[in-house]
């Protein structure tokens, strides 16, 4: 069974995860910082936006390609799923501004109600309420 809405967020979470990658390793070329954040506060935030993305990333894939596969997934889980994105792609900009700030902020709440509405989609689904 194809599950395009899960491929898709799979494809994209690897391309961010890259991406949030390749962010470390250019500061680390530039601060000549060869293992852990090297006293520097930008790698010490760039680093852990990137593991609070790959903190989260696979629970939202877990419970979108579940949800597709139980075929309750709906037009509504790709908006979702884009959601979580966003919300991790805001989060990872607001990191670098190493103060409160409303990307951070925004993109933490985004990827906190995203995945308690899929927690919530997914129950329902196996009690067979949806």
């Amino acid at each position: 069974m194809l599950l395009p809405t899960t491929l898709c967020m799979a494809a994209a979470a690897a391309v961010l995860n890259l991406w949030l990658a390749l962010r470390i390793v250019r500061l680390r070329f530039a601060k000549q910082v060869l293992h852990g954040d090297g006293g520097d506060p930008l790698l010490l935030q760039r680093m852990r936006a990137q593991a609070n993305f790959v903190e989260n990333a696979p629970l939202a894939l877990i419970l979108i390609g579940a949800l597709e596969l139980s075929g309750h997934g709906g037009r509504w889980l790709p908006i979702v799923a884009a959601a979580f994105l966003l919300g991790r792609i805001a989060h990872a900009f607001g990191m670098d501004m190493g103060r409160r700030n409303a990307l951070r902020a925004g993109g933490t709440l985004v990827t906190w109600l995203t995945l308690l509405g899929l927690a919530v989609a997914a129950v329902l689904t196996a009690l067979r309420v949806l």
